[in-house]
């Protein structure tokens, strides 16, 4: 047996976490997984695993060694990916993350129509709105809503984003005019503990300078969409990404404030590790998504 077929065993069962659940994920037997494991173990020299009857844990070795084999195993799936992309062969797994507020929204039938459109890629998409570790989580692509920073990571920008700041009619005319966002500190706002600005959110000067106003309510939540509904029902004042409030504001039942004020600088984007062989099918969903964002909606 080769020392590759050892290597992806012994990877699988780590990612698996356990050899029960690495047979049935890979369609080997438990038996043939653990034989695989051992004999990559004698022929390196040392344990990578601490098993007992209900669990295993890596050694630091192990840890070591399911870096780097990671890492090679990736970079060997990519040159076959790449001269696959030549016949237009896509076959594989493809992990995506991605928050909530985008695979909740209607944006998120992007990744739905991809799917439709190459069925022969298996898809795994999480729903995260932590900054995961893409290569340290084993994930071929993120999407992020963000201000782009200095990062190790290769970023495609697929749409502008801002947030809007929005109220109902009724909350509005029952608590009077609200002149300026200063003046948010002093009527009740709907906090969504998602966002980066949560209690204080920050707004641009016609000049370019930027200033945060601190704000309270009665509902925290982790979610825009809820943040939304709350606002609807003329509980308070919201900060929501745009693609989430426009269609209440389309009909009547969301106003705008402040749009002046707003930030612009930030956008959705698809972001992925570095690699010398980039895998035909990260390229081919960045490219799908680059286009579906352009497209009327």
């Amino acid at each position: 047996m080769d020392t590759l077929t050892r290597i992806r065993a012994f990877i699988d069962v780590v990612d698996a976490e356990g050899f029960s659940a690495a047979a049935r994920r890979v369609g080997r037997s438990k038996a043939l997984l653990s034989k695989y494991v051992r004999e990559l173990e004698d022929e390196l020299g040392a344990l990578l695993l601490n098993r007992t009857t209900r669990q295993f844990s890596l050694t630091e070795a192990g840890h070591t060694y399911y870096r780097t084999a990671s890492e090679i195993l990736k970079e060997i799936d990519n040159l076959a990916d790449l001269v696959r992309a030549n016949n237009s062969d896509l076959k594989g797994r493809l992990r995506i993350t991605a928050p909530r507020t985008f695979v909740d929204a209607e944006i998120g039938q992007s990744l739905i129509d991809f799917g439709k459109q190459h069925p022969e890629l298996s898809l795994e998409i999480i729903s995260d709105d932590r900054f995961v570790d893409l290569v340290e989580e084993g994930f071929d692509v993120a999407i992020r809503i963000t201000r782009l920073e200095d990062s190790t990571l290769i970023a495609r920008k697929l749409d502008d984003f801002q947030v809007l700041i929005c109220a109902a009619p009724d909350f509005l005319e029952k608590i009077g005019p609200i002149a300026h966002p200063t003046d948010l500190s002093k009527v009740p706002c709907i906090l969504d503990t998602n966002g980066r600005s949560y209690s204080n959110w920050r707004f641009v000067e016609p000049d370019g300078s930027s200033f945060t106003v601190p704000v309270s309510g009665p509902i925290e939540v982790n979610s825009p969409l809820a943040s939304v509904r709350a606002a609807v029902s003329g509980i308070g004042v919201a900060l929501v990404p745009d693609f989430i409030a426009r269609p209440k504001v389309a009909t009547g039942e969301l106003v705008t404030l402040f749009d002046d004020f707003l930030p612009r600088d930030r956008g959705i984007y698809a972001i992925y590790p570095h690699r010398r062989y980039l895998p035909a099918k990260v390229r081919t969903l960045v490219d799908y998504l680059h286009t579906w964002f352009r497209k009327p909606r």
